[in-house]
């Protein structure tokens, strides 16, 4: 226990044979439960858990896929087995050991103290970040953070694909696990999703771990429009069922000026524009005013709307 408080530990594995028992090894003993869920390995990672299970049968359970689900899949199931168990705090590190334990307490402390219901890592903190995780790695992560701000609410929190986190039980209760995106798009899903239902939602200082032999499937180049597609949706569900069916605020209005503006208008006036000049060598001069009109009012709605939902994101943690 850390503090009164159970600590259930999640750990997502897809062919973590060569660095999944260091990860076991490591994890320190105040934690209560420890929950490998083998996401259909097709190398030695579950032979390898199940020594472990069969030595630790109270603290260790290997729970296995039947067919492969993806990192958000994995880890559903081992939040859903922390809530049926009765877990007071939930954490994610992975099976690769990219996740040092010598943080965990930092992830811990504000959810044992009550301060905020779920706790994130963020590698970006520290001034070596840059030095240390590889260059397209960080700029990809920088790009979807930026993205993640907008479509969760959570302005305050960067480093959006960090999956070291923890989570408290009346979060594990609250979120629907089975409808959470089961791949790489889990992390950003998550906080949309926590954000509707206003928990409190805190950034955590960690050490960024790299070249030990991991081997990471992510594909920035791939995975961006995926998850930017999947951000787009999510902002989209955020603002209907947060400030349209659980309450009502105007930025919903300002939203969906600007969308108009910069997203139909502003389109036709430019076609509108590209037209003239090909087929009659000049711009009208009103054409162009309205377009930059159209272009200055939108990105003035836009602005308000984000301003508006930042302060209405504002959580106090004690």
């Amino acid at each position: 226990m850390y503090k009164n408080k159970t600590v259930g530990i999640v750990i997502p594995a897809f062919n973590e044979q060569l660095l999944i028992c260091r990860v076991l090894d490591t994890i320190p003993d105040f934690v209560d439960k420890v929950v490998v869920v083998d996401d259909c390995s097709r190398d030695n990672t579950s032979l390898l858990v199940s020594h472990y299970a069969e030595n630790q049968p109270d603290r260790v359970y290997l729970i296995h896929h039947h067919s492969n689900q993806g990192v958000g899949g994995a880890v559903a199931t081992g939040y859903t087995w922390c809530r049926d168990h009765s877990m007071d705090i939930a954490v994610v590190m992975a099976g690769d050991a990219q996740m040092d334990p010598t943080d965990l307490p930092s992830i811990l402390e504000p959810l044992a103290d009550g301060s905020v219901d779920y706790t994130k890592g963020n590698r970006l903190f520290t001034g070596e970040a840059w030095k240390i995780i590889p260059k397209w790695r960080y700029l990809g992560n920088a790009a979807l953070s930026l993205m993640t701000k907008i479509a969760s609410g959570y302005w305050n929190v960067a480093d959006s694909q960090s999956g070291y986190t923890g989570i408290n039980q009346n979060a594990l209760k609250t979120i629907q696990w089975d409808q959470m995106y089961k791949r790489y798009g889990q992390p950003n899903d998550l906080l949309v999703r926590l954000n509707v239902y206003n928990f409190r939602v805190k950034d955590v200082p960690i050490q960024p771990v790299y070249h030990i032999g991991e081997k990471s499937g992510i594909q920035f180049p791939g995975i961006i429009p995926r998850i930017s597609f999947l951000l787009l949706k999510l902002f989209v569900w955020r603002m209907f069922q947060k400030y349209v069916i659980r309450d009502f605020h105007p930025l919903i209005f300002f939203y969906t000026f600007a969308g108009f503006l910069l997203g139909l208008i502003g389109p036709i006036l430019s076609v509108r524009l590209i037209y003239f000049w090909i087929l009659m060598g000049s711009v009208p001069p009103i054409n162009a005013l309205a377009l930059m009109l159209c272009i200055i009012t939108g990105v003035q709605f836009l602005l308000f709307a984000m301003w508006f939902d930042m302060e209405y994101n504002r959580f106090p943690c004690k």
